[in-house]
């Protein structure tokens, strides 16, 4: 893995000035998650899990304007400057791309037990204590209402409506408490409930301070 420098690099410049939550902070959690989940899967590809792991956000369509350009110049600097093969670009850009929660909200998107992996541990750094900070800070980068009694959590959400702005206090409801259940991995899944335990009752103490 003599090229994971250079892939560390990139996601830190890529990262550098988020405030939604999404910052380079994240994706080391996310890295340190994938580690974490490795342990019980040693015959996995590492290194593949590892730089997918560093670059899963590199051309969210959350994070750049232009997405199409933002993966070309990826794949580009891969080949060029970090010399990956295209096989193993390809094996990462096939994981980022179908990996991400509002690609599976319609259709699941089968992947490789490398983006399991990838997958579990980015789901895992929307949980828990840490969840609760990012998703304040996304909605209030949005410009998200805490909560209002007069906007009801979505029953269902839809690759229309996934995007539309709701309240933060309705996120945990529309799809921080289900990413559980979507985990691919049983150790991912205990820590997944777990976390989601305390963020459960994180929300009932919040309705209680507020008289809900």
């Amino acid at each position: 893995m003599d090229h994971l420098p250079a892939i560390i690099d990139l996601a830190r410049q890529q990262a550098a000035g988020d405030q939604s939550g999404h910052d380079f902070a994240h994706i080391q959690r996310v890295a340190a998650n994938a580690r974490q989940l490795l342990t019980a899967y040693p015959d996995a590809d590492q290194d593949l899990v590892l730089s997918t792991a560093y670059l899963h956000d590199y051309y969210d369509e959350k994070l750049v304007a232009n997405t199409t350009a933002a993966k070309a110049a990826l794949v580009q600097t891969l080949r060029t400057a970090v010399g990956l093969t295209q096989e193993r670009i390809d094996q990462i850009t096939f994981i980022i791309d179908h990996m991400s929660f509002s690609k599976n909200i319609e259709t699941h998107q089968h992947l490789p037990l490398a983006g399991q992996i990838v997958q579990d541990a980015d789901r895992l750094d929307a949980l828990g204590a840490v969840g609760i900070f990012r998703a304040i800070r996304y909605g209030a980068t949005h410009g998200n209402p805490d909560y209002d009694p007069h906007i009801p959590p979505r029953q269902e959400l839809t690759a229309a409506n996934y995007r539309q702005p709701s309240t933060i206090v309705n996120h945990f409801y529309e799809k921080l408490f289900k990413l559980a259940a979507t985990m691919n991995t049983p150790i991912g899944r205990q820590m997944a409930t777990e976390r989601t335990a305390f963020m459960k009752q994180f929300i009932k103490e919040y309705f209680q301070e507020i008289g809900k």
